[in-house]
């Protein structure tokens, strides 16, 4: 029987998803659910890697049944999962040794501030391309071999297991019998050599990680191994791994130098693609976006910690707006923001500042100023935020970005997109598919099964909803951002004493 169907799983930090994709690369059906948080200390977050596998096939097994296709249609499965989230678990059994840490998890912040003391903070980025934190995989990894007691014997006999999240679900899912990541999730560990595309001794060794317990690294599109009929019901490839915001890039079709996305979602994350070869940035993170026939292809990474987080913020605390879309209507009800700015720095900066000590700022208010204008500067403020990441990607790399693809559940604002492309001097492309992390996933599972022949077909399968063109003035352009630029310095290091 033909195959029809490529099924997308999208594995998120608070919800599980499962796709089903045709050759149209048009969703059928999709089914989403949510699993258990947990937060046993204050900036500690776990999950329970048992109870996210089962909410994962649950839904998968679901969104079959929903869209009633036949299971000996399905060409493959794609994987897009959290990144940095890690699991141990027990070879024999299958039975994780301690809660999933989550990326948001604080607790290792002190071993990173070590290791950053006594100066290793260099050598993990010339490796890696990473800023030594908390946020990657590393140090929760050892953390758990640390605390939980004989565990380290026992990994060090081959006995215990280790992955990001990608890694778990593909060894449940088969059985048991494949244990592998990809390359966009293996740089995300901050124990992956991003040059030498294999794991590093100096830094397993820095941290006393057995090698043994990694999973081997391969390309993001490949067909890892097949699903456990027992387990799934059916014996279909398991064909792609990919982190969440690269699959992103990917479902973007940013194949070549120089194409960037955006996601705005509670924040936001922009990603270039810089070729085959890695750029050294000072404020940005170099890591790799895809794994394919044997070769990688590198990117910038830039995250902005609040984006459409403001919003509710609007809403929830302020009580200025009822719902996310009145926003846009009073913004678009006034011509500018009338000189003031909202900075949303509630959680300090993220790219290109790193100020963890800077706060949210609103500022050059007047009397003439209503609660119009500040909803269009929140809307202005996250446009803002946004470029401040392209101009350090552009900088660091030397490639001037033409178009800047945007995805997410805020790029919906077309009063916000326009602002984004006016600030920018550049296209602001929206697809209709904003949901891209999935597709990704899906187009990744679909060529290296040849249910998709190649990248050109895939590109001839994107739908654009609509292109934002600048239509602001240079001077313009350059004294709204002189003055977004003051705001920020006001904002910067408040809280420092």
């Amino acid at each position: 029987m033909k195959k029809k169907y490529v099924i997308a799983l999208d594995q998120g930090t608070t919800s599980s998803r499962a796709i089903v994709y045709d050759n149209n690369a048009k969703p059928l059906g999709s089914k989403q659910k949510e699993f258990t948080q947990y937060y046993p200390q204050p900036g500690w977050v776990e999950h329970d890697a048992e109870e996210l596998f089962k909410c994962q096939l649950g839904v998968m097994q679901q969104v079959i049944v929903d869209t009633e296709i036949k299971m000996d249609q399905i060409a493959a499965i794609g994987i897009t999962n959290q990144r940095e989230t890690v699991v141990l678990w027990d070879k024999a059994t299958g039975k994780p040794v301690y809660h999933a840490i989550v990326w948001q998890c604080r607790r290792t912040a002190p071993l990173c501030e070590e290791l950053t003391r006594k100066g290793y903070a260099e050598v993990i980025k010339e490796k890696t391309g990473l800023l030594i934190d908390a946020y990657f995989s590393a140090t929760k990894i050892k953390w758990i071999l640390d605390e939980v007691p004989g565990l380290r014997e026992r990994a060090e006999r081959g006995e215990i297991l280790a992955g990001t999240i990608d890694t778990w679900l593909i060894w449940k899912l088969s059985g048991g019998r494949c244990h592998v990541t990809d390359v966009t999730n293996a740089c995300r560990t901050m124990l992956f050599n991003i040059y030498e595309l294999d794991w590093d001794d100096d830094l397993l060794k820095l941290l006393d990680i057995p090698r043994c317990i990694l999973p081997q690294v391969r390309d993001s599109s490949s067909i890892y191994c097949n699903t456990d009929p027992e387990i799934c019901g059916f014996s279909v490839p398991i064909a792609s791994a990919v982190g969440d915001q690269q699959a992103a890039l990917f479902g973007q079709g940013c194949f070549e130098k120089g194409d960037a996305k955006n996601t705005y979602g509670t924040g936001c994350f922009m990603l270039m693609n810089t070729g085959d070869k890695p750029v050294v940035s000072k404020s940005l993170l170099t890591t790799i976006a895809l794994g394919m026939n044997g070769k990688v292809q590198y990117c910038l990474e830039g995250s902005v910690f609040i984006g459409g987080a403001v919003i509710k913020w609007l809403r929830d605390e302020l009580e200025l707006i009822s719902s996310a879309p009145e926003v846009d209507r009073l913004a678009e009800s006034v011509p500018d923001a009338n000189g003031c700015y909202l900075v949303p720095a509630f959680v300090g900066f993220g790219t290109p500042y790193w100020d963890m000590y800077a706060r949210g700022t609103l500022i050059g208010l007047t009397r003439g100023v209503k609660r119009a204008h500040i909803c269009r500067a929140a809307l202005e403020g996250i446009a803002y935020e946004v470029k401040d990441v392209l101009d350090a990607m552009v900088a660091d790399s030397g490639v001037k970005i033409n178009t800047l693809n945007v995805d997410g559940g805020a790029c919906v604002s077309n009063i916000m997109m326009q602002f984004q492309s006016d600030i920018l001097g550049t296209q602001v492309c929206r697809p209709k598919n904003v949901e891209t992390t999935a597709l990704g996933a899906a187009y990744l599972a679909g060529l290296a099964t040849g249910f998709w022949k190649d990248k050109e077909e895939i590109i001839q399968r994107r739908e654009t909803d609509r292109i934002f063109t600048p239509q602001m003035d240079e001077a313009k352009r350059t004294k709204l951002y002189a003055g977004w630029k003051k705001a920020v310095d006001r904002a910067s290091k408040w809280e420092e004493e």
